[in-house]
């Protein structure tokens, strides 16, 4: 068969209506647009209309919305830029009694989140607290809120884990992080697509937009308005003066274009896919020696593992040599996240969760297209089989 991609955890395809919509502010309408002439308010308008549809589908205000260069520097924003937006200017780095220097975050989340969480810590005396997971990755209301303190800034969990695809019930977790005042954020760059992004009762929301369809480059943090943050980038006090620099008006109108087509298809990729999904790790579990399932357990749309997501440890092989093996069989997969490519180390998600070292590095991930189809689905589970009994095999 033709070389399936599963991997869209990493990066989707992008969407032609995406690259349409976004042509014309390559080519013709070229004005910066924070020029006060026609070339200007011609790409103004073009960059307001994107900035308001971003927000419709995230049930927000247009002035919440942040255009950035990507889902990293999107979390980095708002947990940095609430945290430090919430200290007073004389003593940002002094510190007193009243001032709020805590960090709640998970040791499942994103390296963007952890590696900002570890930022406050060494460079601005931010204590950090690591709630407690349940073995398939979620978070209760108890644990977060054992977690918490009265001086906890800022609270940050992911919405749809990427490497293991478990699903926060964000919106009860805020109401918990609301009790003692801090300010809530959520990485969606998995979620969007596949889960709800309306009514989460956070303060910040993070946006990939090469998750999506959209070209690599461009991302949104759509934080609060009425929330103090303190940018990233300084400069000509563009984004309402959260993030200077002249936008990439292309990308943000190619950005809203894909996330809009990813809302609308949303319902009915979710049922269809989760379907196609579960029958694919039944299978894989059936039938391969040793195979570990990670993560919550499947059970259709609604399930706690987001609807397009399988991985496992394959505990009796190599996760590299069964990744390798399904490219000679036609199926492209991925051994965790991308973001960790390069590293011998174990995930450290997996690691968090109880799983062995030696077992975590056997690791795999299946993330499925929206267009994938039931006869794709069940050739991709048999080439899993076949690679992975074939490796263990070999491996014994």
């Amino acid at each position: 068969m033709d070389q399936l991609y599963l991997d869209t955890a990493a990066s989707a395809p992008v969407r032609r209506e995406a690259l349409e919509a976004a042509w014309p502010y390559l080519a013709g309408a070229f004005g910066n647009p924070s020029s006060h002439h026609e070339f200007g308010r011609v790409t103004a308008e073009a960059l307001e209309d994107a900035r308001a549809r971003v927000a419709r589908v995230l049930g927000m205000r247009s002035t919440d919305i942040v255009f950035t260069g990507g889902g990293t520097e999107a979390a980095n924003l708002a947990v940095n830029g609430m945290a430090l937006g919430g200290l007073p200017d004389a003593t940002a780095s002094a510190g007193t009694d009243s001032e709020r220097r805590h960090i709640v975050t998970s040791p499942l989340e994103h390296e963007a989140v952890l590696a900002s969480a570890e930022y406050l810590r060494r460079r601005h005396g931010f204590a950090v607290s690591f709630v407690d997971v349940e073995s398939d990755g979620t978070v209760t209301p108890e644990a977060l809120r054992a977690a918490l303190r009265e001086d906890t800034a800022v609270v940050s969990l992911g919405y749809a884990n990427n490497e293991i695809g478990t699903v926060t019930d964000i919106s009860t977790l805020a109401e918990v992080a609301h009790t003692v005042g801090a300010h809530v954020h959520t990485d969606a760059v998995q979620a969007a697509g596949w889960l709800p992004l309306t009514g989460l009762g956070v303060d910040a929301i993070t946006l990939a937009g090469h998750k999506v369809g959209a070209p690599k480059g461009i991302g949104a943090a759509a934080i609060r308005a009425r929330i103090p943050v303190e940018p990233l980038i300084h400069g000509g006090g563009q984004e309402s003066g959260r993030r200077s620099g002249t936008e990439n008006v292309a990308l943000a109108v190619a950005f809203a274009t894909a996330l809009e087509l990813a809302e609308a298809e949303r319902v009915d990729a979710t049922q269809r896919v989760a379907l196609i999904r579960d029958d694919f790790i039944a299978e894989v579990l059936a039938q391969v020696p040793g195979v570990i399932l990670t993560g919550a357990q499947p059970a259709g749309a609604g399930s706690a593992r987001n609807p397009n997501h399988a991985s496992f440890c394959f505990s009796r092989t190599s996760g590299e040599a069964v990744l390798l093996e399904l490219e000679r069989l036609g199926v492209t997969a991925s051994s965790g996240s991308a973001c960790a490519v390069g590293s011998d180390e174990p995930s450290h998600v997996l690691l968090a969760l109880g799983i062995d070292a030696e077992v975590a590095k056997t690791s795999m991930r299946f993330t499925f297209p929206a267009s994938i189809t039931a006869e794709q689905g069940a050739a991709a589970s048999a080439a899993v089989v076949e690679a992975a009994t074939r490796l263990s095999l070999a491996f014994s």
